[in-house]
């Protein structure tokens, strides 16, 4: 926006020096002018520089063909005997970024008497996703989920684990 103001301020003064000179030919010479012109203010030299949008560097780009990747969010999830163990509602990550495990809403009826579990992204198997109705499959059993603790925001995050294979997240002081 202060770019804006700048360029319509160097516009007005070139636009009124312009005038002022061809006006000042028109007319015959009155008296030589002595006192020098003083120049627009300049910038404040703490003022952070405007780079135009074109000057930033392109983005990376990724191709990732159709059959290859699939989101997860709402994937519905089964176990390895086929039964209905909920739904994927969000992924947790660590303060690196990496995938840590998965909430999963399980049990109920329409979303009734239904709770959250967290359950280690390693226990997930994704190899039956083909399509979008394609279901992922946990590597646990309806009793070992339903006898875990309920995820709740803000408290201890407990993360139900296939094979004990889940690392505990490191404390930074």
């Amino acid at each position: 926006m202060r770019a804006v103001g700048r360029l319509i301020l160097c516009v007005t003064i070139v636009v009124g020096s312009a005038v002022a000179t061809s006006r000042a030919a028109e007319q015959e010479p009155a008296a030589v002018q002595t006192e020098p012109m003083t120049p627009p203010a300049a910038p404040p030299a703490s003022a952070v520089p405007v780079t135009p949008k074109d000057a930033a560097p392109p983005p990376s780009v990724t191709i990732i063909g159709a059959s290859d990747a699939h989101g997860v969010l709402g994937r519905d999830v089964r176990s390895a005997a086929d039964e209905d163990m909920g739904r994927i509602v969000d992924v947790v990550v660590d303060r690196d970024g990496h995938v840590r495990a998965a909430v999963i809403d399980f049990g109920g009826f329409l979303g009734v008497g239904s709770r959250k579990i967290v359950v280690d992204w390693n226990a997930l198997r994704f190899g039956k996703i083909v399509n979008k109705k394609g279901s992922i499959t946990l590597e646990l059993t309806k009793a070992q989920v339903a006898a875990a603790p309920e995820y709740k925001e803000d408290t201890p995050i407990v993360v139900l684990g296939a094979s004990g294979s889940l690392q505990p997240l490191q404390t930074i002081p």
